[in-house]
């Protein structure tokens, strides 16, 4: 695949502005991302963001180790084709292993994207709706409080989403649209496992879409795992195409703490 390499920066700086991490250093153009509230890969790894900027690589990784340490982090790089092609190979030598392959997906918003989608207006309880994504997605209860704070200190505009069973009864999904200008970004969509099949995540992110698109966004984006072969038939379906691939690196011997929360429903935080 021949990669844009301008698309890439835009949606990666859209990654990083729609789930702020609470410390962001840069180590030339490696963003090192560490956040002490919340787990989530994305938000506790390095970034590099130049495919030329390769020099003195052996001590750049020594110093990010040291800087996660001190965090009480495992050091972990999410590398995407913005990462120098040098690194891959001397993380490969030295026996880092490559995990979860996610894939970003983008497409076009029209007025008919979401056209048979029912008006909503956003969420304004962030609380109420991480319950919600927690229950769903049977996360920990106690990150609570660390992810309520990312989506608070979101600064574009996001939108929160809730859809129901047909009789009422139970929440059956959730999602989250950040609208960033003209981009409109997916996060955290999951599906109850006994409402799953019914429509209900299509039909939740089909409503957060006609939101974005009634706000100003003019393309939308999303990350998913690329084993959740569900989630990418229904994006398929929906108009998302693929844009580039992203994949976590860890250590020899050294494993990542959290549950991965990219396993979880429809799609990934990863």
């Amino acid at each position: 695949m021949k990669y844009q390499l301008p698309q890439i920066r835009l949606l990666e700086a859209a990654s990083f502005r729609s789930f702020p991490s609470t410390t962001t250093r840069y180590d030339g153009t490696w963003a090192i991302r560490m956040t002490a509230g919340h787990p989530a890969k994305r938000l506790n790894s390095v970034n590099p963001l130049d495919p030329d900027d390769c020099l003195d690589l052996e001590n750049r990784i020594a110093l990010a180790g040291d800087r996660f340490r001190s965090f009480g982090r495992p050091l972990m790089f999410r590398l995407t084709p913005l990462a120098p092609d040098a690194l891959r190979t001397m993380l490969q030598e030295k026996g880092w292993q490559s995990f979860e392959e996610s894939l970003v997906m983008a497409a076009d918003l029209s007025a008919e994207t979401a056209g048979d989608a029912g008006d909503q207006l956003p969420m304004k309880d962030i609380g109420r709706w991480v319950d919600g994504y927690i229950e769903l997605s049977q996360d920990n209860p106690e990150l609570k409080p660390g992810f309520s704070e990312i989506i608070g200190a979101t600064e574009p505009e996001t939108g929160l989403f809730m859809r129901y069973s047909e009789d009422g009864a139970r929440l059956a999904s959730v999602v989250r649209c950040v609208r960033d200008l003209r981009l409109a970004g997916i996060f955290d969509l999951v599906t109850a496992p006994a409402e799953t099949r019914k429509g209900h995540a299509r039909g939740v992110l089909k409503t957060a879409l006609r939101w974005a698109y009634h706000t100003g966004a003019r393309r939308a984006w999303l990350q998913v795992v690329a084993e959740n072969a569900a989630a990418r038939r229904l994006y398929e379906q929906l108009g998302f195409e693929e844009i580039y691939r992203y994949s976590y690196w860890k250590p020899p011997a050294e494993t990542p703490r959290e549950k991965p929360a990219e396993a979880a429903g429809e799609a990934g935080k990863g």
